[in-house]
Parts: structure tokens; sequence; C-alpha cells
């Protein structure tokens, strides 16, 4: 099974909660607080590797999530942080956002993106002693992380990229001058997903990839080409196969015209690349064929060659080379947008419905983290919080009343002025 893009969901850890105690020991009965804090969410990360080249093991698992940090402890122990989560992804594989934002773009072995930050650990009680708080019976939970959507897909890394209707031999190709071993039969899409060969020429490796399922139409979805034409876009040079003998009946110059014009209406530059021309099946075609085809299309870039008596293929190869050299590299895409969006600290929302006043957002989250609930002081010290930040004035505006319920978080509580 060969998959080229997905969605799947990724969640960093939530931070450790910090934790209550008081030293206790056979010669102190009342002790200062030595609660330890909570220890930080692993994070979620993506690196590139060589060991997979598809998306299909995102087939089968489709959530991720990185390890929680553990709690603190007595004794002002720190609780263990929580494991980060790597992603392996394949050389070629763009991250989107949930808005289709590119943020990521993977393409060298090692290469890692930071997804999603861990949540911090909460604080233990030890930080809130004071000389008015001697005694503080509270601690802060630790930063709740959330899931985000993201889109993977894949384009095939290639330095060459095998063009040209089904049945013109470019598997036989590849298998001839690489060790790829791709599925050769005579029917049309015997070639299901790119295949890639490895040609060491003048110690260098040069990336082969035998593109399938173009045909009229594949622009628009026709066939397998819609699928299959993006990975063309990683390739720098495009190695153009005509069946020169016309032995299905074809027409070599309408078949290299028909490719070139969904090459340009798929719409991203794909007809600007350059091309090697190889005319295949020489060794079957008349000669007024082949000066027939070099006639209607005039460029220097041809190459006469027969994959069955192995023709020219030396010469093939050495024409790559060449054009690779003189084709300067292409630049990476950048990031363009962060997958995390940081919220304003000081941000709450406030509604009215079902009988009662609701409050949420990030510093409602913020103070909740910090609070005891069924403890006096800490209670107290988050309703004078909530003065402080403006929230009580909201609810005022919104024509709050004595008696009138708010909740928060599944809490409730009576407003009284």
């Amino acid at each position: 099974m060969f998959i080229d893009s997905v969605e799947i969901e990724i969640k960093a850890g939530s931070g450790g909660a910090g934790f209550v105690s008081f030293f206790r020991d056979t010669m102190t009965m009342f002790g200062g607080p030595n609660g330890g804090d909570g220890g930080k969410g692993g994070d979620v990360i993506f690196a590139g590797t060589t060991n997979v080249d598809n998306l299909v093991h995102f087939h089968y698992n489709q959530k991720f999530e990185a390890e929680n940090g553990f709690d603190g402890a007595s004794a002002n122990k720190h609780g263990r942080n929580g494991k980060n989560l790597i992603i392996p992804v394949p050389l070629g594989t763009k991250i989107f956002n949930e808005d289709k934002e590119l943020v990521a773009d993977i393409t060298e072995s090692g290469q890692e993106y930071l997804a999603l930050h861990g949540g911090a650990g909460g604080l233990g009680n030890f930080h809130f002693k004071s000389s008015t708080r001697r005694s503080p019976n509270f601690a802060k939970g630790g930063i709740k992380t959330k899931s985000y959507r993201v889109f993977l897909e894949l384009n095939c890394i290639a330095d060459v990229g095998l063009i040209g209707f089904p049945n013109v031999g470019k598997s036989t190709l590849l298998s001839i001058i690489s060790k790829a071993r791709p599925k050769i039969a005579n029917y049309h899409f015997t070639t299901l997903y790119p295949n890639i060969g490895v040609v060491n020429y003048k110690g260098r490796n040069i990336l082969f990839a035998d593109i399938p399922g173009l045909i009229e139409g594949a622009s628009d979805g026709v066939g397998l080409g819609h699928s299959f034409l993006k990975h063309i876009s990683r390739t720098r040079l495009l190695v153009h196969i005509i069946d020169i003998s016309e032995s299905e009946g074809r027409d070599a110059v309408k078949d290299f015209r028909i490719i070139n014009s969904e090459l340009k209406a798929f719409g991203i530059g794909l007809e600007k690349k350059r091309q090697i021309i190889v005319l295949n099946k020489c060794d079957m075609a008349a000669e007024e064929q082949i000066k027939g085809f070099r006639a209607k299309v005039k460029t220097k870039e041809i190459i006469e060659t027969s994959f069955v008596t192995h023709k020219n293929i030396d010469r093939l190869i050495h024409s790559a080379f060449i054009a690779l050299e003189e084709t300067p590299e292409e630049v990476p895409e950048k990031i363009v947008s962060i997958l995390e969006k940081k919220g304003n600290p000081r941000e709450f929302n406030a509604f009215f419905a079902g009988g009662a006043f609701h409050l949420s957002g990030q510093l409602i989250e913020n103070l909740l983290r910090g609070t005891v609930i069924n403890d006096a002081v800490s209670n107290n010290n988050f309703q004078n919080k909530l003065k402080e930040y403006g929230v009580i004035d909201r609810l005022i505006e919104m024509g709050i009343e004595n008696g009138d319920t708010i909740k928060i978080d599944g809490y409730e509580f009576i407003y009284e002025r």
C-alpha cells in the first residue's frame, strides 16, 4: 500500500501538577511547605528518515500523544518530565496546519520540526510561602495541552523524474539503470506508486523516480495522474520517454504534446522544468518515424534508444548528469506559519446561558491551576484575582445581580456584591 497524504491528530504532554506537603519528622511537628513541582510534558517532534518511503504507517495509527509530565512529590521532589514523542516521516513530507498553511518541509535525514511544546509543570506549595502566608495549602496544576489536526503530504524527492504515457518503458528503464525492481507488465497502470532508483555516476548518486499514471486528463483527475503529478514538483530534471515505434497505435508527437499540456495544466510550473526526450523502441521504429518526430519537436536534447538492446543508455545517464550539473538545486519551501498559536494570558470569555454566567479562556484556566477551591485562603485569592483582572467588572456590565450563579470549569459560585 502506498499513501502520500494523511490527516492525523497530535497532542503534546500536559504538565504534571505541583504537590502540597509540609515537612515532618520526629523532631518537627509543623514544618514549612515542601511540595515539589510537576514535570514538563513531552514535546511532539517530526523527524526526517530514510527508513520509510511513504505515509502508510499513519493509515493504521492517526492519533499521537506525547507523555504527560509526572506530579511533584513531598520533600521538594520534582516530577519527572514526560518523554518527547518523535514521529518519523519520509523525506519530502510537508506538514500543514488546520488552515492548510505550510508549517514544515522535511527534506533531509535527521531534520527535525518541533511541532508542539509540552505543557509546563505546576509549582509546588513550597513556592507560595511568604511572610503573611506561612502554610500555603495549595499548589498549581500543570498546563493542559490540546490536540491539533495536521495534514501530511508526501512529494517524493528525486533528481530525475521519468514521465510519459503508460507502457512506454519507464519502469523498464529504472530496472536497467538501477537496482530498483518495479513491477513490469504489458498493461496500463502496472506502476501504482512512484518507484525510486539510485544510479551512481562519477561518484555521485542520482535519484531517478518513475512517475506513474500520466495520461490525457491527468491534471483533472483522470486515471492516476492527479495523485502523482505532485511528485514531479521535487525533481530538477524530467526524462520524457516516448514510444517512437507507435506500437500501440498511438501518435508519438501527439503523446509528447499531451503530456506537456498536462504538466502545464497542473498549475505549479512543471512545464518549465528541463526535459531530456528519450525515443524508446527505436529498434522497432522506421527511420521516417524518428525523422518525423525530430522535425516537429525541435530540441537538441533527444536521445534515440532501445531498452531491449540498451542502446545509448550510458549516453542518457551522462546527459542527465550534465543537465543536473547545469540546473541549480531548488531551495526547500520555508516555514510560513507556526502550529501552536499562543493565546493572550489575560484573555477570557464571559457569556450567559442556561440561567447562569459562564467564564472560560486562558486567564481563567491559569487562575484555576493555582487554586484549591475547597481551601478558604486559596479560594479567596482566586476571587481577588477575578476582580483584579476585570472579570467581575465584565459580569457587572452584563447585568449580574446578587444571588446569580457563575459557572467555571464545572464549579458553581453564587455572586454576592
